[in-house]
């Protein structure tokens, strides 16, 4: 194998070995724990309606900032964020820091089992009605 050739092929297997060691690290999540999770969320957040919160049926695939008739931050409604399980992974760890400038003043959550858990609650929930 030629030294050009031998340097892309150690690069791919590095890649793919970080790639699994980070997804090794990452707990599953289970949406049953993730419901008593979820009642913390409950203070300004509902499945069904917006409150203080935005409403969370549907979250996934949907753009930060994209419930019609919420009144957002234009942090996060300019974030550019597409709410996937990777970026709720991030922004519910430390909500302040993945998006400075947002509204939610909540500290997140920092257990990774606890964020999992809450991830797949909302992964689970049933999409809008409307």
């Amino acid at each position: 194998m030629t030294s050009g050739k031998a340097s892309l092929a150690a690069a791919v297997l590095l890649a793919l070995l970080a790639v699994t060691a980070a997804a090794a690290a990452a707990p599953l999540g289970d949406a049953a724990p993730g419901v008593a999770i979820y009642e913390r969320c409950q203070a300004c957040h509902s499945l069904e309606r917006n409150r203080t919160g935005p409403k969370h049926c549907g979250l996934l695939g949907r753009p930060a900032g994209g419930v019609a008739g919420f009144s957002y931050s234009a942090a996060l409604r300019d974030s550019g964020i597409v709410w996937s399980k990777e970026s709720l992974e991030r922004f519910l760890e430390a909500p302040l820091t993945a998006v400075p400038g947002t509204r939610m003043g909540y500290a997140g959550v920092k257990d990774p089992q606890e964020r999992a858990d809450l991830i797949a609650f909302l992964a689970a929930a049933a999409p809008c009605k409307d």
